[in-house]
């Protein structure tokens, strides 16, 4: 489709003839400014910010090989211009209509690869919580959406959305007019990127802490030399789910690790030291299960000593679906113990775990 106001040209679809054999192609609305008496013409690209990284390149290489490539001028548009509502960022290339074509036809070819690329990892990772509905969620800044559901059997239609945490938030609940259960999780973060996450004056991290529904807070390095900054989740399941999901995004778009390498985390959680031994399972029975159906590694101490409260920690490395369902699985484990506990005397409980 084709519009005019004057001298914009605004262009939508999948694809347009632009010159001879040369298309624009879209993820978004993409704006032509044309002047017929300039012999260069800007083009302007609007894409997701969540892709602009990867078309940038570890210290701009793909941006910078497109401009030799192409003879043309790139340059995108600041950080600092986006927000919650405007997650687009503009590309302007300058040049001749030919080198302008020639340089979408290479930009729309590494937003297109990004963006497979997220599809593709969502949609296998999706599976490891059931009904996972991550575009009712958006913990993605990329705020990608992801394929509808299947249809139902003999094409009913698709099930209604499912609550990624119904059974875990129910099982928090100690009565119905109760809230959930406040969880803290310790991320763990590369040093550089703690500037990222902060935001320009805080801005960032206070957006992502409404946004979440949490609390959180960036620990003070522990020496001048540190390559890990910890950052404390205060909140509910869901509110742990978004804002972890947040910060495993914000690393992804902001070039901290390699554009195909996935981004793994660290995780922290504490746990009653009497519930180490049923996370572990009989001869690391559980646990074992625990990493084949996760992806992450989870290691639960067997000698840690105890804190104030009685509780270890059980470390968690792994990319954002893994930790979570692990993390889930863990404070499933917690819970019924708990459950376990309050159900039966303590001796009664004891004998009955053996």
């Amino acid at each position: 489709t084709l519009y005019s106001y004057g001298s914009v040209l605004l262009l939508t679809g999948l694809s347009f003839p632009l010159k001879d054999s040369s298309y624009v192609s879209t993820l978004s609305v993409k704006l032509l400014f044309v002047s017929c008496r300039a012999e260069e013409i800007p083009l302007k690209i609007l894409a997701h910010n969540g892709l602009v990284g990867r078309l940038i390149g570890k210290e701009g290489r793909n941006l910078k090989k497109i401009e030799h490539e192409t003879g043309t001028k790139i340059t995108i548009s600041s950080l600092q211009d986006l927000s919650i509502y405007n997650p687009e960022r503009t590309i302007t290339v300058k040049g001749t209509v030919e080198a302008c074509a020639s340089a979408e036809v290479e930009i729309m070819k590494k937003l297109r690869e990004a963006f497979e690329n997220d599809m593709l990892a969502v949609n296998q990772q999706a599976n490891l919580i059931p009904g996972l509905n991550l575009s009712a969620l958006g913990i993605f800044s990329t705020g990608l959406s992801v394929l509808p559901p299947p249809a139902g059997p003999r094409g009913a239609p698709p099930a209604p959305p499912y609550h990624p945490f119904a059974v875990s938030m129910t099982s928090c609940l100690v009565s119905p007019f109760q809230y959930p259960e406040q969880e803290i999780v310790n991320l763990f973060i590369p040093t550089q990127a703690v500037g990222a996450i902060i935001g320009k004056k805080g801005a960032h991290i206070k957006q992502l802490a409404r946004f979440a529904g949490a609390s959180i807070k960036i620990a003070p390095a522990e020496g001048p030399d540190v390559s890990e900054r910890m950052v404390i989740i205060t909140g509910p399941p869901e509110a742990q789910f978004k804002a972890q999901g947040r910060i495993f995004g914000k690393l992804k778009e902001e070039n901290f690790f390699n554009p195909k390498e996935e981004v793994k985390l660290e995780a922290h959680i504490r746990v009653p030291s009497s519930t180490a031994g049923r996370v572990i399972g009989k001869g690391g029975k559980t646990v074992n299960e625990l990493q084949n159906l996760t992806s992450a590694e989870v290691i639960v101490p067997r000698d840690q000593t105890p804190d104030e409260n009685e509780e270890v920690i059980v470390r968690i490395i792994g990319h954002f679906f893994a930790s979570q369902t692990a993390q889930r699985k863990i404070r499933e484990i917690v819970q019924q113990v708990k459950q376990q506990e309050q159900k039966y005397p303590q001796g009664v409980a004891s004998q009955r775990s053996k």
